[in-house]
């Protein structure tokens, strides 16, 4: 179908949308390893997620099933935003000068402007729907926190969110939005917590961390019977949710009467990538669909392309199960990016399973290209992406400009995971040439990994 002819802009009815989430452990010829207890070293079981956790969402966290049904309610605000438009970037095509065709599914059109409210209003719904009155959680950029605090106002749930302390005080319109929603916000570490007074008391400039904002988080939860804790990557429920995303880009796509050779997604926890990737993945497990699939993390937290796949906490502090992760060690302090959601220390264990089995890949970006490429995205596609997507969109970037040289007609899919208005502080910095790129010396993760074998935390 020529350029002239093709939409821009691929919209489903509402109709379609998708009525289940999709599970990929189930098309998994090898199925992620469960998490430990840190004492014991045996699998965790539902009574030990239960202090944290309402119970479908552990069911989910457990489950076997290829599809679950999406709740009515959960649907209907869904339908506030959903389905996302599939967008063909032809403009950036042009600037490329390349044969590839690229596709972008566009999640910056939610209430909080990410792909985060499809699980935000998920994990609110099952919590209300348990009774719950209060739920605790972290958040780098702000991203999750903001799409958390708009959920659990729709459910009447008090939120007491903990934010990254660097990216707290980057992005002051992030608590704003949450405070609209809300949502309590403070910046961690904080004196709300023993985890938080500890680590203020030996380092009062400690920058924060996900890892960090975790350990706060669920400090408070475990520590009050009725309130719960709520977590917006990583695991596997969290994944689930996403697929949303992925469900309704296949459908889109089918309607251009195309279908991708490569799909990309930033990483960070995993969840927009999950969201993008999976449902394709299932082709690619099931049907022998020959695609390649790209994980784009920040270059200064590299934990696919140069971490360990090893068990590992979740957390700082050590109050998570033992996750089977790649990881960069739970005390790795990452650079003060800008990509605040990126700045975790592990992967999910799904991911961390696919990427071990070479069912998908990994690709690391330095900050300074990752900006010159949302740049050159906005000025000729006219959005301007999260600090975090940006990721994605410079991988997509390559892969285009290697389609040129090699003179091949591929189809490029990615996921537009947010926009970046709420980050304009950041790319005025990078027009004032004030942002500079950060590198993690081997060194520097061996250390970190070697505390893991310190603790006797069997690899994998």
């Amino acid at each position: 179908m020529s350029k002239k002819t093709h939409p821009k802009k691929i919209y489903l009815p509402e109709e379609k949308l998708p009525k289940t989430w999709y599970n990929i452990v189930a098309d998994m010829p090898n199925k992620p390893l469960p998490p430990l207890h840190p004492a014991t070293k045996q699998p965790v079981g539902p009574d030990d997620l239960a202090p944290l956790f309402p119970v479908e969402l552990i069911m989910q966290e457990v489950t076997q099933e290829r599809y679950v049904d999406i709740p009515e309610p959960v649907r209907e605000i869904y339908k506030i935003w959903r389905p996302s438009p599939l967008i063909r970037a032809y403009e950036l095509e042009k600037a490329l000068d390349t044969p590839a065709k690229i596709y972008y599914k566009y999640e910056g059109v939610s209430p909080a402007g990410s792909h985060k409210p499809n699980t935000a209003v998920a994990q609110a719904f099952y919590n209300a729907r348990e009774g719950v009155k209060k739920i605790t959680t972290e958040t780098g950029a702000g991203q999750w926190g903001s799409a958390l605090s708009y959920a659990t106002q729709l459910f009447d749930i008090e939120l007491q969110v903990f934010m990254v302390k660097v990216s707290y005080n980057q992005k002051p319109y992030r608590k704003t939005m949450m405070n609209i929603w809300k949502g309590n916000v403070v910046p961690s570490p904080s004196n709300l917590t023993e985890t938080g007074r500890k680590i203020l008391a030996e380092d009062p400039d400690n920058p924060g961390s996900l890892g960090i904002a975790i350990s706060e988080a669920i400090e408070m939860a475990v520590k009050d019977p009725h309130t719960k804790y709520s977590l917006g990557s990583v695991l596997n429920h969290v994944l689930l949710h996403q697929t949303v995303i992925g469900l309704e880009a296949k459908e889109q796509m089918e309607m251009a009467d195309a279908y991708p050779d490569v799909v990309i997604g930033c990483f960070g926890g995993g969840s927009n990538f999950a969201g993008i990737s999976f449902p394709f993945l299932q082709d690619k497990l099931t049907r022998g669909k020959d695609m390649r699939v790209i994980a784009v993390e920040p270059d200064s937290c590299p934990k696919l392309t140069r971490g360990e796949f090893r068990y590992d906490f979740g957390d700082t502090i050590g109050m998570t199960p033992l996750i089977p992760m790649y990881t960069l060690g739970h005390n790795f302090m990452p650079p003060a990016i800008h990509a605040g959601g990126l700045r975790y220390h592990g992967a999910g264990a799904i991911v961390s399973q696919l990427l071990n089995d070479g069912i998908i890949e990994a690709s690391a970006v330095p900050q300074l290209e990752s900006f010159e490429a949302g740049i050159l995205f906005a000025r000729t596609e006219g959005i301007i992406p999260a600090p975090e997507s940006t990721h994605a969109v410079t991988q997509t970037i390559r892969e285009a400009v290697k389609a040129r040289e090699e003179g091949k007609e591929i189809t490029i899919l990615f996921n537009l995971s947010g926009h970046g208005h709420i980050d304009l502080g950041a790319y005025e910095q990078y027009l004032n040439k004030e942002i500079h790129n950060y590198s993690v010396t081997d060194d520097q993760i061996a250390e970190n990994l070697k505390v893991l074998d310190d603790m006797g935390f069997p690899k994998i």
